[in-house]
C-alpha cells in the first residue's frame, strides 16, 4: 500500500512528500486541500475517508526564522553531498561530518569547523587536522546565509502515477 502524499505549495509546485496519516490531519485543519486520492478507503469511526496522494497548501507558509539551523542534513546540503577531502559526491548514508580542529583539541560543533567527509577520509584523518594528515579541504568551511533546497523526490525513487502531473520526473 502506498503511504505517501504529495505537499505541493498553494502555487502547484511540489514542496515536500508527507504521510498519508499526516495530510488527512492538515486537511481536517484547513491548512491543505487534497487535489487526488488514492484507490484505498480509510475507515474511520463515523465516516470513510479517501487516502490523499496529492494535497495543496492553502495559504504560503511564512518563515519564522531567517537563520539557517545547524545540523547534519544541512551541513550535508551546504557541501552538496561531496566528501570535502577526496570531493567524491555520495549517498547520506555514506557520509558522516567532520570536525576540521579535532573535539580533543577544543574544536566545537559549529559550522565554521564542520565538513562533510566520507568514511574513508574521515578514517584516515583520524584525529589530525587535514594538515598534519596531508589532507587539503575542497572549501573551507562557513555558515552559510542560505542553503539550496533539497529534491522533493530524489532521483531513482518510484513516483506514483497519479503525482506525475504535479511533477517534472520521467517515467
Amino acid at each position: 500500500m502506498t503511504t505517501r502524499t504529495l505537499m505541493l505549495t498553494p502555487w502547484m509546485a511540489p514542496f515536500k512528500v508527507i504521510s498519508w496519516e499526516r495530510a488527512i490531519v492538515l486537511s481536517y485543519l484547513g491548512k491543505v486541500e487534497v487535489l487526488e486520492e488514492y484507490d484505498v478507503d480509510i475507515p474511520a469511526v463515523s465516516i470513510t475517508l479517501r487516502m490523499p496522494a496529492v494535497v495543496r497548501l492553502t495559504k504560503a507558509r511564512v518563515p519564522t526564522s531567517s537563520r539557517v539551523r545547524f545540523s547534519r542534513t544541512n551541513v550535508f546540503l551546504r557541501d552538496g553531498f561531496r566528501c570535502q577531502y577526496c570531493g567524491e559526491r555520495r549517498p547520506t548514508n555514506e557520509l558522516n561530518y567532520d570536525h576540521v580542529l579535532p573535539r580533543f583539541r577544543g574544536g566545537k560543533t559549529v559550522w565554521e569547523n564542520i565538513v562533510t567527509s566520507c568514511y574513508a577520509c574521515n578514517d584516515r584523518k583520524g584525529s589530525r587536522t587535514p594538515a598534519e594528515a596531508g589532507m587539503a579541504l575542497l572549501r573551507q568551511p562557513v555558515k552559510p546565509k542560505t542553503l539550496p533546497l533539497p529534491p522533493v523526490i530524489r532521483p531513482g525513487s518510484i513516483v506514483p502515477e497519479v503525482w506525475r502531473d504535479y511533477c517534472a520526473v520521467g517515467g
